[in-house]
């Protein structure tokens, strides 16, 4: 099914600020959160989406990507980020201070809500590597296999920490609720404030007798081999991220993210300029005067092109697509192939002697505006 518009989802328009779309997300996600509608998968669905709209038009740079390319402009799968494969755990772990920062009626409810989820422990650290590509990959995609040194869940307790189920208790600090309120006096009166705990650090356990492989921790350090799906167009600098692939959380937390940041390798023929390739072509005078036919290399197989007779320095061949794709999925560029003269800097007696004659000769002397193009106008041919 497509997607449906975020602002239509949180009844907001392009317009509206950060508090208004924070209010509005606020008020769709208590409508359909999932402790309101027990059982009810529509409603799952739609506090997901609704949360998915709010990671992408609270932040002002995806925001600016969705309002120009739509949803493909922040695809996850394109590496910009977005929500769409938010399960409820990151859900909460990523908004949950939205839900009770109100100090309505709902704030217990949903802050209770939101603690139960964080007991498992508190969410695992990133993890940043460098992955090298080339431009041949850039131009088709390309799966990587990638193997990183991560915190990974301690298989005998299950990330727990605990020697046993009975080796865990409720803590006693918050009542496991996993966080403790405070109430401060101000000029204003009396303010009442929601902390994480500081006994448990949110979990609502404590570990009476701990895991003896992780010594408590619930982790333990591993090698993953993790398989990366990489779009084509991806551009040098650009940062992938895949959601739950970082180190393991403490105590049984929810896993960090990998960040992939792409890093383009140098090509033997080619330089890049947005979506097209660049690919300097060099002749000798006598092919660029008479024409000529000569191959030239592309991401792919070689070519053929023709060069017509009387071709000048500077003139730019076009191989349409057969540069590289954009990222967001919208066409591919094109090879531009431009023509260099080759200028020999030794030369025999008799080549000396046949060039002698050749620049006294009428038709080879500098006739601007005879079939030969300026700078300018060769510039404007490109951009046409």
């Amino acid at each position: 099914m497509a997607k449906r518009d975020y602002y239509e989802i949180l009844g907001v328009t392009k317009t509206s600020d950060k508090s208004e779309i924070k209010k509005a997300y606020r008020k769709v996600a208590m409508k359909y959160h999932p402790d309101k509608n027990p059982d009810d998968k529509a409603a799952e669905e739609k506090f997901k989406e609704a949360a998915e709209a709010y990671e992408i038009l609270s932040d002002e740079n995806k925001k600016a990507k969705y309002d120009r390319y739509g949803h493909a402009g922040v695809d996850p799968q394109a590496g910009f980020g977005g929500g769409g494969n938010m399960n409820m755990e990151d859900i909460f772990s990523h908004f949950g201070d939205i839900f009770g920062d109100s100090g309505g009626p709902f704030d217990s409810f949903f802050r209770g809500s939101t603690s139960s989820r964080r007991r498992s422990g508190q969410k695992g650290s990133n993890l940043r590597i460098k992955v090298s590509m080339t431009m041949e990959e850039v131009a088709n995609g390309v799966t990587k296999k990638i193997k990183v040194k991560k915190q990974g869940t301690c298989d005998s307790c299950g990330g727990s920490g605990a020697k046993d189920k009975g080796s865990v208790s409720s803590c006693g600090t918050c009542n496991g609720s996993g966080y403790v309120r405070q109430i401060k006096s101000t000029f204003l009166g009396q303010m009442q404030t929601t902390a994480v705990c500081p006994n448990c650090n949110g979990s609502g356990s404590q570990i009476k007798a701990k895991c003896s492989s992780c010594k408590g921790d619930g982790r333990y350090a591993q090698d993953e081999t993790i398989e990366i799906e990489i779009p084509g167009g991806v551009e040098d600098g650009m940062q992938l991220s895949m959601r739950g692939k970082g180190n393991a959380g403490p105590n049984g937390g929810s896993n960090g993210d990998l960040i992939i940041m792409i890093e383009i390798k140098n090509h033997e023929h080619f330089t890049r300029d947005g979506q097209n390739i660049m690919y300097d072509l060099f002749l000798n005078f006598a092919d660029a005067a008479l024409g000529s036919s000569v191959e030239v290399p592309t991401l792919g197989k070689p070519v053929k092109i023709t060069i017509p007779a009387g071709t000048a320095a500077g003139k730019i061949f076009r191989l349409r697509e057969k540069g590289l794709p954009s990222v967001q999925g919208y066409g591919k560029g094109d090879q531009l192939i431009n023509v260099n003269i080759w200028t020999p800097k030794t030369l025999t007696k008799d080549e000396k002697e046949m060039l002698e004659k050749m620049r006294e000769l009428e038709n080879f002397q500098p006739q601007k505006g005879k079939g030969q193009k300026g700078f300018f106008a060769r510039m404007k041919d490109y951009f046409e």
